[in-house]
């Protein structure tokens, strides 16, 4: 039997903005296993540790204190043993610059945080529900950016 569970981390230093991406995971009806870092320099350790099951979706918060999260992003595509990762850039940010680094640097997906609870759960629906093989293979700049 195989097990359909999700892993998922978050990495995002507002206590909000993690305690409402916890409580949207919790309402929505997919098997998940989160977990939860408030900054990049934590996430990186935590993934390169000897053993670490990794994640299947990657939630990166891009403006953080400390290590950022293009910074973050960086540093996994960059290392052969984390660049299969899909990483969703979770920003409040709708800067076209940032959408283009973040596409260039590698990531899969651009989700800007939602201004309410419904449409933040509709989003990670989206996103947890997407087959991200054929996805990924027909990345593009149209579909980078998910919009509500």
């Amino acid at each position: 039997m195989t097990d359909n569970t999700i892993k998922i981390v978050l990495t995002d230093d507002d206590s909000d903005d993690r305690f409402l991406f916890q409580m949207a995971i919790d309402q929505i009806e997919i098997k998940t296993n989160l977990r939860i870092f408030s900054n990049g320099n934590d996430l990186i350790k935590y993934l390169r540790l000897p053993g670490t099951i990794l994640p299947d979706i990657l939630f990166l918060d891009l403006n953080m204190e400390g290590m950022g999260g293009l910074e973050c992003l960086r540093e996994i595509k960059k290392d052969p043993g984390l660049k299969g990762i899909t990483v969703v850039i979770y920003s409040t940010s709708s800067s076209e610059k940032d959408i283009e680094q973040t596409f260039l640097a590698g990531a899969n997906i651009y989700l800007n945080k939602p201004s309410n609870f419904e449409d933040l759960k509709k989003g990670l629906k989206r996103v947890l529900t997407t087959d991200w093989q054929y996805h990924t293979s027909n990345l593009n700049r149209n579909n980078f950016m998910f919009r509500f």
